[in-house]
């Protein structure tokens, strides 16, 4: 059997593994839906396995959405989100002679002339696509994200079966509505598959991040690049949790670069890097010592209304001094809608605690005594079982990557065991904050990027 006619197989056994998850997935909801109607919470070790069987043989876009599905309180048992965070978001990689055809389809015949060299071999494999070496005529090193084949069916059939998770989801008395979760999902998911977007994003966070040394962007070379081939600089780096154990010091300089990473385009551009995969940042070093971060990867990026940074502001400030009325009004311009007394007061447990290191002005660290693996447990506990008795409420579909880029942050400054004064690095981001003055500075970044402005 030719190389080819193996890749084809493999594509081919791939898909076959994409049409069997609707079956497993509808039965695995439909064991979970048939205990609760019972009686019982659908939450047996048996069930968790079952799932895990379901989505285990599979690579590719469907991990995305199940990794989604895990970090989304109460739409899944713990014992689910234990099992799906277990799964890999790896696909098999593709051969040589697969790449050579998928180069040619992107670049055209005569693609390695394009080039001074292209490693065949992935550097890298991920959800959507796989990383490959090359160096541009002149030389210069590149990383070329190449996106595999049918990847547009593949997210979609991913997307019908998180449909379905979340209409079952919807029967259960939940504390959470997560109906615009879903669709923020989906957008979102689907953006990744245009690298053309993903283009304009890394410029995008070139320009709000030229200002902050401690982060480097990688350039885009869009002679290289298409809708499903992304070219980009290669930037050396070592991964960051190899730096647990690095002196004080360097932990502290890693979490304030991770820190302005976000927090900087989030406060002066309304973007956030909404993937918190530690694969997406490396740590690039100058005579011998650990600098700052690279930040590597771009399909998950979330473009806010200004607003919704004046939310945010409101909320510090409304929790910094105890002004209700501000904390209020902050929750409604996020889009909370009906909101009772008893709702305020649920949703400002977990407010006072995401705020906690920003308001408190002090050196300490993100979880201050409390042990990472319990870290969040009790306030998440107390909001789960109150919103049970005064919910649900409907989540604004904006909060999903905020969420999801706010805990993978924390999670690296716990790995880091960081010791800083978030407080003083939260004041000078938004310093001197102005809504209009965030408005200008956006469409600027926005329109030298190419990409339009939030709705």
């Amino acid at each position: 059997m030719s190389e080819s006619d193996r890749e084809a197989n493999r594509f081919s056994a791939r898909a076959a593994r994409y049409a069997r998850v609707g079956a497993n997935m509808g039965g695995v909801a439909a064991r979970i839906a048939g205990a609760r109607l019972f009686g019982g919470e659908g939450r047996d070790a048996s069930n968790a396995a079952v799932l895990a069987q379901a989505l285990g043989g599979l690579k590719g876009p469907i991990m995305k959405v199940a990794q989604l599905l895990a970090t989304i309180p109460d739409l899944i048992p713990p014992e689910y989100a234990a099992e799906l965070q277990k799964l890999q978001s790896e696909a098999p990689p593709m051969g040589a002679a697969f790449v050579k055809r998928r180069m040619q389809a992107e670049l055209g015949p005569g693609w390695q002339s394009r080039f001074g060299s292209f490693e065949l071999n992935p550097a890298a494999a991920a959800s959507l696509g796989q990383v490959h070496r090359a160096t541009t005529k002149d030389g210069a090193p590149l990383a070329c994200k190449l996106q595999y084949p049918d990847m547009q069916s593949a997210v979609e059939a991913d997307l019908k079966q998180l449909e379905l998770v979340f209409a079952v989801h919807r029967r259960m008395d939940p504390a959470i509505d997560t109906r615009e979760i879903a669709k923020e999902i989906g957008e979102r998911v689907r953006e990744e598959l245009d690298y053309e977007r993903e283009a304009k994003h890394a410029a995008l966070y070139a320009m709000a991040l030229a200002d902050v040394d401690e982060v480097r962007v990688p350039v885009v070379h869009p002679e290289l690049s298409t809708k499903r081939l992304l070219s980009l600089s290669w930037l050396e780096g070592e991964k960051i949790l190899g730096f647990t154990e690095a002196p004080t010091e360097i932990r502290n300089r890693l979490a304030i670069a991770m820190f302005k990473a976000w927090w900087h385009p989030f406060s002066h551009a309304a973007v956030i890097h909404g993937d918190p995969h530690l694969g997406n940042y490396t740590v690039f070093s100058e005579d011998g010592e650990a600098q700052g971060i690279n930040l590597l990867d771009y399909g998950c990026i979330r473009i806010f209304h200004p607003r919704f940074v004046g939310g945010v502001v409101d909320l510090y400030r409304g929790l910094q001094q105890d002004d209700r009325a501000r904390i209020v009004h902050a929750y409604e311009t996020w889009g909370f809608k009906s909101l009772s007394n008893e709702l305020i007061d649920v949703l400002n447990i977990w407010a006072r605690f995401i705020y906690a290191p920003l308001l408190d002005d002090r050196i300490r660290t993100v979880a201050d005594g409390v042990k990472p693996g319990e870290y969040g447990r009790r306030q998440a506990f107390e909001v789960h079982k109150a919103l049970k008795e005064k919910g649900p409420v409907t989540v604004p579909r904006e909060f999903v990557f905020m969420d999801r880029a706010a805990v993978g942050l924390g999670a690296v400054f716990l790995h880091l065991k960081a010791e800083l004064n978030y407080h003083r690095l939260f004041e000078t981001e938004i310093e001197k904050f102005s809504l209009d003055g965030l408005a200008a500075r956006q469409k600027e970044v926005l329109d030298a990027a190419g990409l339009p402005l939030p709705a």
